[in-house]
């Protein structure tokens, strides 16, 4: 499966952005998706992930209650709307797909591009 991150920009802090991941080239529902960010000099981390049919789903504790992550496997995309945002929510934003839950970052085996995303103090 294919991956192509977009949404990202420049926001004041407080504000809001939805990324979108589009897929294509597989069976898109069979697929758990992540959402990841990586700050420079960092490690790229996992943020949210979503299972294929969108019935589970996992945060990291620095986004809950902030970023909801979401799936329309009629339109292959994957979401994530990020509310409330912080200066230290500046980085690239990657999406990734994997069929198996609950594995490390770099065990994701299909990677999109990433999009920056840019909160202003």
């Amino acid at each position: 499966v294919q991956l192509q991150a977009s949404g990202g920009g420049l926001v004041q802090a407080g504000g809001s952005l939805r990324l979108s991941c589009a897929a294509s080239g597989g069976a898109f529902s069979s697929y758990v998706i992540g959402w990841f960010r990586q700050a420079p000099g960092l490690k790229r981390k996992l943020l949210a992930r979503i299972s294929g049919s969108g019935g589970a789903t996992t945060y990291v504790d620095s986004v809950k209650g902030r970023f909801t992550i979401s799936r329309d496997n009629a339109k292959n995309t994957v979401y994530l709307q990020m509310d409330s945002l912080k200066p230290e929510d500046t980085a690239v934003y990657y999406c990734a797909a994997d069929r198996r839950w609950g594995i490390s970052t770099m065990q994701y085996t299909n990677w999109g591009q990433g999009t920056q995303v840019t909160v202003s103090s």
